[in-house]
């Protein structure tokens, strides 16, 4: 056996080469510099020793396969190195074009979670066998990092699946697939059980496939499903860009273009033609902003959050057993649904033993609807339902160690339902409020053990949004914080933590997107031209459809009572553009969101029709227009302004907290990279920001007036 740095090699007795990757001092193998520096001298010396091989077969000796690119080099790159990131691209294809051309079967023993760069060596093996194991993940996600695989797996992808479903099963989506998805999809051609049978298995098919080839390298070759200059294949083409259009509503994702452009350009030339235009379509993704923001946010700011960065320190790791839901409504239900996911029992408490089985009902739905997907097996589905216990009596909730309310949004009434049993549940029991606005020290002042109160802010609908927000009240203990973010990922919720005050981060800050669109409306802005504003943004849903789903009455309601708070603390409300437009909805139209079946949009059976053609009407001035670019930016400006307000006040705890936050939360525009790392990216940067607001100002109003935190950190650059 003789060692490489990256690699093991023993090479069997039966002439198959074991080829082991293991980088040093590493948990992981990443496709950097230093790899392909030992892939090279590697294959320098499969190619002398060929004749002495009779197969190769790839594994690893950490839990994943391969981790993929190495995203600290990759974030780094700027225009100026564009010529270096082309080599690294065309020098990484170049190696495994060596390999899959050896001359010798290669099956790659994909040990467990292949993605990216993993996956694209996978790609360039001739075989690939999976092991079934917990967790473990297929596919090419780049797009969600702004990126699009740049070591070959656009252009084999193609040629192994065809380009339809090359773009529409693994690249244009990033899916992260099970293996037996990448078994179906045909990403992956063998599954085995165990370890033993992995390694077994890819030598058994290496000795007897001797002659084994890429398929693209066999004479007669065709891509499946055709090329552009198939007929029946260039009719359908045109849909493709049309269908991506109406997926990006115009924000700016330049990943998902490039990556069509890379497979359907690629597929009408040889395949060392077709490397070369991956590469140069990789090459403006990663010296580009928009991969940076993304990179930034869904990779490092995720890893600081899911990895612990606001987990007090000293703090034993801690499980819930068992966990009262308060209130069996649409949050409560679905609180107890995502809790009975995470292997927890749940007692799920309402007025009325009806309305607390009403609530069960609702997980029965969810789980009924994954069973007829083939998403979860009937006795699975059972086992999580059994979990939830529906009940209207709170001597139910003895022995629970968290509680979590989620009755009306009144202080009174959440202050009573903790009341009722804070002497059954378990002694030292996490108390936590769903509360999305209210203070959360003042509803501890409720109970004896403030010290374990909390705010637990999940978002609606709590079984597809991924973000917990965790609030820290005046009483609140590191102890019963470190409880909670262990809470959010034993339910698999991405939390983040932030300190009490009204609105909390999440709720107050995209309430200045609704305000702003609201403000446009009442100055005469067509609200068509709003709404297109807000989605070319790269906002998820336009604002005043947004503002219809959580009704109109909130934000007045909201507005009351921080009116109340603010004069009570003897300090002065400033008016708000939006206010008129709420209150003449409200109370001279009589419409007050969808739940009321009329809002800014019009419905019919509940299902949306339009914009309602009264905006037109009694607010839209003919001719008013603005700039779309002051449209756009008035709506991510005044988040972003909001945000710095709170971080001075104390609000905020962190960066990677206000940047996942403000994405998985309140959608704010994913190639922003989150609303602080919208700051930074602006062109010009933080002193670039900082002037575009004075501009906004001076157009359009003192609530883009620029914090003098932000000016100071400008300052020092």
């Amino acid at each position: 056996m003789t060692e490489h740095t990256h690699f093991r090699w023993d090479h069997g007795e039966d002439g198959v080469l074991v080829l082991t990757m293991d980088a040093p001092d590493q948990s992981a193998n990443t496709m950097n510099q230093a790899f392909l520096n030992d892939l090279a001298g590697l294959l320098d010396r499969l190619e002398a020793e060929k004749d002495t091989i009779a197969g190769v077969v790839i594994t690893s000796a950490k839990k994943t396969f391969f981790a993929g690119g190495d995203l600290r080099e990759l974030i780094k790159a700027r225009p100026e190195d564009a010529a270096e990131v082309l080599a690294f691209s065309s020098s990484t294809k170049s190696l495994l074009r060596r390999l899959e051309t050896l001359g010798r079967p290669v099956a790659a023993a994909i040990n467990g979670t292949a993605l990216g760069g993993g996956l694209e060596i996978a790609l360039s093996c001739h075989h690939r066998i999976a092991l079934d194991t917990a967790g473990a993940q297929i596919g090419l996600p780049e797009v969600g990092l702004g990126l699009l695989p740049g070591a070959g797996g656009v252009v084999r992808t193609v040629r192994m699946l065809g380009i339809t479903s090359a773009l529409t099963d693994v690249l244009l989506r990033g899916q992260r697939h099970s293996v037996y998805t990448a078994l179906q999809i045909g990403l992956i051609d063998e599954i085995v059980g165990t370890p033993e049978e992995l390694l077994a298995r890819a030598k058994q098919w290496v000795k007897e496939n001797p002659e084994a080839a890429q398929p693209w390298d066999v004479k007669g070759y065709k891509i499946p499903g055709g090329t552009p200059s198939t007929p029946a294949f260039a009719a359908a083409l045109p849909a493709f860009p049309a269908n991506l259009r109406k997926q990006l509503k115009g924000a700016n994702y330049p990943a998902p273009r490039n990556i069509m452009a890379a497979a359907v350009e690629g597929a009408q030339v040889d395949i060392e033609t077709a490397f070369t235009i991956e590469s140069r379509y990789f090459v403006q993704l990663v010296t580009g902003q928009i991969a940076k923001n993304m990179t930034q946010a869904f990779f490092f700011d995720l890893q600081h959050i899911n990895g612990g960065g606001s987990r007090p320190q000293g703090q034993e790791i801690w499980r819930a057993t068992k966990v009262g839901v308060l209130g069996a409504g649409m949050m409560g239900a679905a609180i107890a649904y995502v809790c009975a996911q995470g292997g927890i029992d749940v007692v799920l408490k309402d007025i009325t033993v009806e309305a607390a089985e009403k609530g069960k009902g609702y997980s029965a739905q969810l789980l009924d609807k994954a069973v007829a997907r083939a998403k979860t097996s009937r006795e699975r589905a059972d086992e999580v339902l059994a979990r939830i216990d529906p009940t209207a009596d709170a001597a139910d909730l003895n022995s629970c160690d968290l509680v979590i309310e989620a009755v009306f949004e009144n202080p009174e009434v959440k202050k009573k339902v903790f009341q009722e049993i804070e002497d059954v549940v378990a002694p030292g029991a996490l108390l936590g409020s769903n509360t999305s606005t209210l203070p959360i020290t003042a509803l501890a002042s409720g109970v004896r053990d403030q010290e374990n109160f909390i705010g637990l802010h999940f978002f609606s609908p709590v079984d597809k949004m991924p973000l917990l927000e965790i609030v820290v009240g005046d009483k609140t203990s590191d102890a019963a914080l470190a409880r909670a973010l262990d809470f959010a990922t034993q339910i698999g919720k991405t939390p983040i933590v932030v300190n009490d005050s009204r609105g909390f981060f999440t709720s107050r800050v995209i309430g200045k997107f609704l305000e702003e669109a609201m403000a446009m409306l009442g100055e005469g802005i067509h609200p068509a031209s709003i709404e297109q504003a807000a989605l070319q943004a790269g906002y998820p849903a336009p604002a005043l459809q947004l503002m219809d789903e959580l009704t109109l009455t909130l934000p007045r309601k909201i507005r009351q009572e921080y009116i109340a708070a603010l004069e009570s603390e003897g300090r002065r409300w400033r008016r708000h553009g939006s206010e008129a437009v709420i209150d003449r909805m409200t109370d001279e139209f009589g419409r007050k969101g969808r739940s009321t079946g009329a809002g800014f949009y019009a419905y019919e059976n509940g299902k949306r029709i339009g914009l309602w053609p009264g905006l037109v009407e009694h607010f839209t001035e003919p001719g008013h227009e603005i700039p779309f670019q002051d449209m756009t930016e008035r709506m991510l400006f005044a988040e972003a302004i909001d945000t710095v307000r709170c971080f001075d006040e104390g609000v905020l705890r962190s960066i990677p907290d206000a940047n996942i936050g403000s994405i998985l939360g309140i959608g704010f525009p994913g190639w922003t990279g989150g609303v602080i790392q919208y700051i930074n990216q602006y062109p010009g940067g933080t002193a670039g920001f900082i002037a575009r607001a004075r501009e906004l100002a001076d157009l359009y109003g003192e609530r883009f007036v620029i914090a003098d935190s932000l000016v100071e950190k400008a300052a020092r650059g």
